[in-house]
């Protein structure tokens, strides 16, 4: 039986993604900045897809800009952000657990000159609201918080600390990593009340190598490419028309249905933290509050090696981050879990189809891991 447990890290792309993907491949080819008619009609469908994307987002299809993915996005937010504001203030505040992408432009921009405070999660991974209201300063310029921590599924306060800090910084700009938030946790730009949000289409069944940074309206950001004026001239480049029609086909198929399958991805959660919890041996790491990722972990084995053993039976789990390449996970570490939890640990995670054959079959070969490996 093949078992797929790694959508975290990345989804298979629907039939409807596949289908506009391979349409504007053979099809729908042409440049949407020309002015003839193959020119038009892909813009005409680029357009069609960011009003699907903003369907999704709950947002005003203008405020929705493609970026090349969540790390772009992520960039973009970060950086420009920092260029907008950096004469008022050189504070900004994040989290220790937040993905690479948001990581790695805080350290740039500490190289800069900013001053960078990285909020200590709780045990379980959560951030709290206490912990952002005693960083907040008169100086503070933005604040990044991740919606759903991709490696615990711990989920965070958005909307109370989006409305905190437009309260005590109103001159800050509060964006949110919401990669692994988008179509998994229920929310609306238009009240969540975040400055800037992430998404990626590859999370939700849609193809790689597209994304989209919101902008609420009214905010406006220094340009983040430069050269031919694409989205309103922000992020210029030749759209990746393929990835953007077939992430825009993601969405339209998920909406349908979204309550439904939010649920159904929950009850497959509990079915597979109830199967580990009575495996002796087994750990269960962190909040798991959204309804698709769940951390364990089986003290004492490497995680590499659990992977391979599940490998051998067609289940495909992650140890942690895909970007993390092996890497202890700084996750895990904040939370001050123990060193031999945190080298045993791997991340299941779920997506729509998943069904409670695969759920079971996902219990049942890590009981047999741990006979093997322990």
């Amino acid at each position: 039986m093949f078992a797929y447990f790694d959508n975290s890290a990345t989804t298979k792309p629907c039939d409807e993604a596949v289908k506009a993907v391979t349409a504007a491949m053979t099809e729908d080819w042409g440049n949407p900045s020309a002015l003839h008619r193959l020119g038009t009609e892909a813009h005409r469908r680029v357009e069609t897809a960011r009003l699907s994307v903003a369907r999704a987002l709950g947002a005003e299809p203008d405020r929705v800009f493609f970026t090349a993915g969540g790390t772009e996005a992520d960039n973009w937010a970060i950086f420009s952000a920092a260029k907008k504001l950096g004469k008022r203030g050189k504070h900004i505040i994040t989290t220790q657990v937040e993905h690479h992408a948001i990581l790695h432009p805080m350290q740039e921009l500490e190289a800069q000159g900013f001053e960078i405070t990285y909020l200590a999660p709780e045990p379980d991974g959560t951030v709290t609201l206490d912990a952002l209201r005693a960083a907040l300063r008169p100086d503070t310029i933005l604040v990044s918080v991740m919606m759903v921590n991709n490696e615990v599924g711990a989920l965070m306060p958005i909307q109370s600390m989006a409305k905190l800090t437009h309260r005590v910084a109103p001159n800050a700009i509060f964006h949110t990593d919401a990669v692994q938030g988008f179509l998994k946790v229920p929310f609306r730009a238009g009240t969540l009340d975040a400055d800037l949000i992430t998404v990626s289409s590859h999370k939700i069944h849609g193809p790689k190598g597209a994304g989209a940074l919101y902008i609420r309206k009214g905010l406006s950001l220094p340009p983040f490419v430069h050269g031919g004026g694409q989205e309103s001239g922000l992020r210029s480049g030749t759209e990746a028309v393929p990835n953007i029609l077939g992430f825009g086909a993601a969405c339209e198929a998920a909406l349908p249905t979204l309550r439904e399958d939010l649920a159904h991805e929950i009850e497959i959660k509990e079915r597979i933290r109830a199967g580990l919890s009575a495996i002796d041996g087994v750990v269960l790491n962190g909040a798991q509050t959204a309804p698709h990722i769940v951390s364990f972990a089986i003290p004492g084995v490497r995680s590499q090696g659990i992977i391979n053993c599940l490998q051998d039976r067609e289940v495909y789990v992650s140890a942690g981050s895909a970007c993390a390449k092996g890497h202890r996970s700084h996750v895990l570490e904040a939370m001050s879990v123990a060193p031999k939890v945190i080298d045993g640990s791997v991340r299941a995670s779920l997506s729509r189809f998943t069904t409670e054959e695969e759920a079971d079959y996902l219990v049942e070969a890590v009981a047999e891991a741990v006979k093997r490996l322990r």
